[in-house]
């Protein structure tokens, strides 16, 4: 079948995706999925991290592994990839689905407001910084912290599972782990999408969990504005947080196969 390619967000891995690939798969698509450099099961080496990095190596992948263009599916920083990916290497992509896809790798200069920018310059110069960012990063991946963070971007709570808990935790116990943290806190914020949307030619998925407070529903405008433009369709999904696919998996799946059926 037509090949699908699911790329995490921050701090995930493949294991995002459980309640997707089977039933993906089940519908006839070929699945793939990876863990980018630095996350989940992956090589986790001390280099400078960046977007354009990660890109590269997606290209490769696809180019040594998959057939023909695929569809790309992303979720945050994954869904930013997956837009680069339609924009930089069209010849690869057949479509992408974009999940609450960020705005950049990180926060750039004047985005947030001037006490929440300076209180996260300071956590990352912390993090970054010898000694005192290992401390730091070993109290971010404790499974209780884990899962504050997840009830903070999660609408469902029930969604929040001792498993889901596992497949966040698991990979923050490699060596190097604290070190590639830090890299990619301070790495560049990328490419905006407002860069890329002009250079896209392929159909467009975007869904939105609408009560995401780390990509407000506000950041979809930009997407919803080319929908005259570009082959682009758009859902909000009500009640549901920045990983709308493991969420409300089972209309996120319904979604994205009744638009890959009209491409």
């Amino acid at each position: 079948g037509v090949p699908l390619v699911l790329v995490h967000g921050f701090g995930a891995a493949i294991g995002h995706w459980r309640k997707n690939i089977p039933v993906l798969a089940a519908a006839g698509y070929q699945v793939w999925a990876i863990d980018l450099l630095g996350f989940g099961r992956s090589h986790k080496p001390t280099l400078d991290y960046s977007l354009e990095l990660w890109q590269e190596l997606l290209t490769e992948f696809a180019q040594a592994h998959i057939s023909g263009a695929s569809v790309w599916v992303g979720n945050s920083i994954g869904g930013l990839l997956c837009l680069m990916m339609a924009a930089n290497q069209p010849e690869l992509v057949r479509g992408a689905v974009l999940l609450n896809a960020a705005g950049g790798l990180n926060h750039r200069a004047g985005e947030l407001n001037p006490l929440l920018s300076l209180i996260l310059g300071g956590f990352t110069r912390l993090a970054g910084a010898p000694g005192i960012g290992k401390v730091i990063f070993d109290q971010i991946r404790r499974r209780s912290q884990i899962k504050k963070t997840l009830e903070q971007v999660y609408c469902d709570r029930t969604a929040i599972t001792e498993e889901l808990v596992e497949i966040l935790y698991q990979p923050a116990c490699d060596p190097n782990a604290a070190a590639v943290f830090a890299k990619i806190l301070t790495a560049p914020a990328g490419p905006r999408p407002e860069e890329l949307l002009p250079r896209v030619a392929s159909p467009l998925l975007v869904i939105w969990g609408e009560a995401d407070p780390w990509t407000p529903i506000k950041g979809a405008k930009i997407y919803q504005d080319q929908a005259g433009r570009l082959p682009l369709e758009f859902l909000g999904i009500p009640q549901a947080g920045h990983c709308p696919h493991d969420e409300r998996p089972e209309v996120v799946n319904q979604a994205i196969l009744t638009w890959l059926g009209r491409l």
